[in-house]
């Protein structure tokens, strides 16, 4: 992860429309030296979702964090995350300690996507498909 995007704004692209990620998201403290943090629903057209698109990630598989410049997809975007997080109440800390490490977010991150679309299957919450993948529309 580049270290030069002290005071840059931050964009975390995800899915509002899942419970999870939302309380996740919305939890995600950053330390104020790092920058702004600014959610993105991905279920609504931005610049930064164009470019995600462009870039072939696929946001039902992962989330994205642009920072410096640089997306960040899936387990490394919870890992730039937790790098750039205060320290600061329990949620904060803990996400720290599991995700510090790339290979341990690695490991993790695909159980918690199964999970995810999961709970998005159970609650009948259709795909985002931003790569317009014809019959990927339901999970």
């Amino acid at each position: 992860m580049r270290e030069d995007v002290s005071g840059q704004e931050i964009l975390l692209v995800y899915d509002k429309q899942c419970p999870a990620c939302d309380k996740y998201c919305q939890r995600i403290d950053i330390h104020q030296l790092a920058g702004p943090l600014r959610l993105v629903d991905a279920r609504h057209p931005s610049d930064v979702l164009a470019e995600v698109t462009a870039q072939g990630l696929d946001i039902d598989q992962g989330m994205v964090v642009k920072m410096g410049g640089e997306l960040y997809y899936g387990a490394d975007a919870i890992h730039a995350l937790a790098l750039i997080s205060s320290r600061s109440g329990i949620f904060s800390r803990l996400n720290f300690w599991v995700f510090r490490s790339a290979t341990v977010s690695r490991l993790i991150y695909p159980s918690l996507k199964m999970c995810r679309n999961l709970l998005l299957k159970t609650l009948g919450v259709t795909k985002i498909n931003n790569l317009g993948d014809s019959g990927k529309e339901r999970f």
